[in-house]
């Protein structure tokens, strides 16, 4: 089967939870013997695993540009060559990343609606290059905030499309109440282009169905990781509480720091190190600022990993004994967690979202979400050698039953083959 994925790039400076998520579908695809071709929107996917081999369409560059300067029109080519050139798309990478949609209003709602002269010039574009190459089978949207192009593909087209569902509502929940209401009724409006919705996780398929009444029919697949990259059998001598993630606010750090510090205090868990990292970008600098001051009294247990890059998961999750990423917002799914238990690393989390259908037996969750609760839980898991084993066996379990790649990949393949019958 050949499938087209089409994805939104994001920078590489950290760990971008749906960026992941595309990666191991396109992969765990190839690993199964099918063709798959990503197609990068935005900003480029510079890591070879992505295996991006198709132009960039939507360059964020120049589709800003018209945007906010051009009235939504049509720019100049010389304009076009110089916004979408690959020095400016290096500057705007190294300042992506924000979780905000405050100043990019019109080219959300623009994506989703696909109602302006900017999007239908860039959306031209891509329907000629797909006119120009071998039709492909299947087309699979990243999210529901690239709705826009699927009218354009059904019109001129007609391939199936599957569409993923994960935290669009952390996107457009940033957005003024106008714009957002604008957002939920274009994808409400365009979902009959779409053939087939799949999500994350049981409980973000409620949550979308209550933003998107509309949307009934959603298959959850679990996401699936390459279990023989995380083959860590050996756990650390001392035990190492990890927090791998984005490092800022929305994902908890600092609940994390202020539970480390309180069982250094306690000193019931001895030779306690914290191993810290993940990425971040400009804006999180403050924050992170604000972590090491917070941690400096035992900074030699300490470990924050100043660069990112995908090539280091799986030698983190090696390095630690548990995970902990106490996030303050309701994750449709955490990969860092199905990454800890191929690696047999028990996880630490929040009743909270989808970390109780997530986690199960693979570790512990604790309410509420505070430093107290959560230094409580670790301490439990940390000096519980029976609790730990169970965990470990467990993380190890569903691994293999629910977040491999191998099952990732025979999920996907059912559901693409339905849209044929």
């Amino acid at each position: 089967m050949k499938i087209l994925f089409i994805i939104p790039g994001s920078g590489d400076s950290f760990y971008c939870g749906n960026c992941f998520r595309d990666n191991l579908q396109a992969s765990a695809l190839r690993k199964a013997g099918h063709e798959v071709i990503v197609m990068p929107l935005y900003l480029p996917l510079r890591h070879a695993s992505f295996q991006a081999d198709t132009p960039l369409f939507f360059p964020a560059t120049t589709f800003y540009t018209a945007q906010k300067f051009f009235g939504k029109r049509k720019m100049p080519k010389w304009l076009e060559r110089f916004t979408g050139s690959d020095r400016m798309l290096k500057v705007a990478s190294s300042m992506s990343g924000t979780t905000s949609a405050r100043g990019t209003e019109d080219m959300t709602l623009a994506m989703i609606t696909g109602e302006d002269p900017a999007f239908t010039d860039q959306v031209n574009q891509l329907i000629e290059w797909l006119k120009s190459q071998d039709r492909p089978d299947i087309i699979h949207l990243s999210s529901t905030l690239l709705l826009g192009i699927s009218r354009s593909i059904k019109e001129e087209l007609d391939i199936p499309i599957i569409c993923s569902v994960q935290d669009e509502e952390v996107w457009i929940d940033s957005l003024e109440d106008q714009y957002a209401r604008i957002a939920w009724k274009g994808i409400a409006d365009n979902l009959h282009y779409i053939d087939r919705f799949i999500t994350t996780s049981h409980f973000y398929k409620e949550i979308i169905r209550e933003r998107i009444p509309q949307l009934i029919d959603v298959e959850v697949i679990y996401p699936g990781v390459d279990r023989s990259k995380y083959n860590a059998p050996a756990y650390p001598v001392d035990p190492v509480i990890g927090f791998f993630y984005r490092m800022n606010y929305e994902n908890g750090l600092d609940i994390l720091a202020e539970a480390f510090i309180q069982l250094k205090k306690r000193d019931s868990v001895k030779r306690l190190r914290l191993k810290i990292g993940g990425g971040y970008t400009a804006e999180n600098k403050a924050f992170l600022k604000k972590i090491r001051k917070m941690l400096e009294p035992f900074k030699s247990d300490v470990e924050i990993c100043e660069s990112y890059s995908l090539d280091d998961h799986a030698a983190f999750y090696e390095s630690i004994t548990v995970l902990s990423v106490p996030l303050r917002f309701n994750e449709g799914v955490g990969l860092y967690l199905c990454e800890a238990f191929a690696a047999g690393r028990p996880a630490v989390e929040p009743a909270t979202g989808s970390f109780p259908e997530i986690v199960g037996d693979a570790g512990i969750t604790y309410q509420e979400n505070n430093s107290d609760h959560l230094a409580d839980a670790l301490e439990h898991i940390l000096t519980d050698q029976s609790l730990m084993v169970q965990c470990r066996i467990s993380a190890n379990d569903l691994s293999i039953t629910r977040y491999s790649d191998i099952v990732l990949a025979e999920k996907l393949k059912e559901v693409y083959h339905k849209v044929f019958n």
